[in-house]
């Protein structure tokens, strides 16, 4: 309560609701055979977490066979050894052709060898070079065959299990569904006269519905993220946005609560 010139302000509370951030269904971005699903549902999950494994027997071979070409050296360390050859002929045989001692053609053919050799160094090394790039692209491949969790959140529901045939494309099953608990959404519907006052990054406070309004969480400060800059004529209404941390999974998504923001009274 404030007091304003003898008159006692009072803040508003506004109706709200807790929600997961964000829903996602999990699909596989390859198609394959369903190996393993990590998580059951109705577990908590932290980002990065591993969620599905999908049967991957044939990109590993890949990626093994392209990691081991990536790392063999024979062809530069050959191609290397032949240029300082090369070289050093090259040299010797100007020298000698200083010296009158070999024609002026076995001095070019020399200098043609060392050109070559530089040629064949530099193949060597793009070859090189694209053994790594494929090598990657096949660990990508690879990584591809398992899925983790793209936030901190808890698993809604599973579809399928090891054995399916998964396939990413649209109108496929999902394989899961997970919410984003870590971050919370806080939304509310407030009257439209209070909109000149409601600003983002304003401080607030929720107050969740019993049973989840005690201890430390029976009020929890937060702040305005977002306030919709369109007024819904036919309920005189605007919505306001914020986010709650939640990094112990103490709330959970779909719950009531009550919203008062700083600066706002009745």
């Amino acid at each position: 309560m404030l007091s304003m010139g003898g008159a006692t302000a009072i803040a508003a509370d506004f109706d709200c609701m807790i929600e997961p951030a964000q829903m996602v269904e999990v699909r596989s971005p390859v198609v394959g055979l369903l190996e393993r699903v990590h998580v059951k549902r109705g577990q908590s999950v932290s980002r990065g977490d591993l969620l599905v494994t999908i049967e991957s027997t044939v990109e590993s071979s890949a990626a093994a066979t392209a990691q081991y070409k990536a790392q063999t050296t024979g062809n530069l360390a050959q191609a290397q050894a032949k240029l300082a050859a090369a070289k050093a002929k090259a040299e010797r045989m100007q020298e000698l052709f200083a010296e009158e001692f070999v024609s002026a053609q076995a001095r070019d053919d020399a200098a043609a060898e060392y050109k070559q050799a530089q040629t064949e160094l530099l193949a060597a090394q793009e070859n090189s070079q694209m053994s790594k790039l494929e090598a990657q692209q096949a660990y990508d491949q690879l990584r591809r065959r398992t899925i983790r969790s793209p936030f901190d959140g808890v698993v809604m529901d599973q579809f399928l299990y090891p054995g399916a045939l998964v396939d990413g494309g649209d109108g496929k099953k999902p394989i899961l569904k997970i919410a984003q608990t870590h971050p919370l959404a806080v939304r509310s519907i407030v009257p439209y006269r209070f909109f000149p006052k409601v600003q983002a990054g304003a401080a607030a406070t929720v107050l969740p519905e019993p049973p989840f309004n005690k201890g430390a969480q029976s009020e929890i400060a937060a702040r305005v993220k977002t306030v919709d800059r369109v007024i819904d004529l036919a309920a005189g209404t605007f919505g306001v946005h914020l986010e709650l941390p939640n990094a112990r999974q103490a709330l959970p998504g779909g719950i009531r609560c009550k919203l008062r923001i700083a600066g706002v009274d009745g």
